[in-house]
């Protein structure tokens, strides 16, 4: 019984890390795209300023842009927030899932 436990336990350590390296990828492409975006924004503040071959009004393209990335910036932190409340939920489940059954089947085989 006890090699069957062992057995379990791997399977579940390794369960965990798997579950932690998918929520590292997941946060990694939710950041890069966020990025992605904010460059695209940057191109676009050098395209608004230099448009038309006269110089925009300075203030009201730089406004408008820090305006945009100080809201793209606020709801980038609650998504990430978020993902990683979530996925910490999710492993504490699994860990009190995984804790449950280890102690059902030491007590089944101290039982039987």
């Amino acid at each position: 019984m006890t090699m069957a436990n062992g057995q379990k336990f791997l399977v579940a350590a390794t369960d965990l890390q798997a579950t932690a390296l998918k929520a590292a990828i997941r946060c990694q492409i939710e950041t890069l795209s966020f990025w992605k975006h904010r460059c695209e924004q940057n191109i676009k503040l050098i395209d608004d300023l230099f448009a038309g071959g006269e110089f925009a009004d300075v203030f009201d393209v730089s406004s408008n842009f820090l305006q945009n990335a100080t809201s793209d910036y606020a709801i980038e932190a609650s998504n990430l927030a978020r993902v990683g409340s979530r996925l910490t939920s999710d492993m504490a489940r699994r860990v009190r899932r995984e804790a449950e059954s280890a102690i059902e089947d030491m007590a089944a085989s101290t039982v039987a």
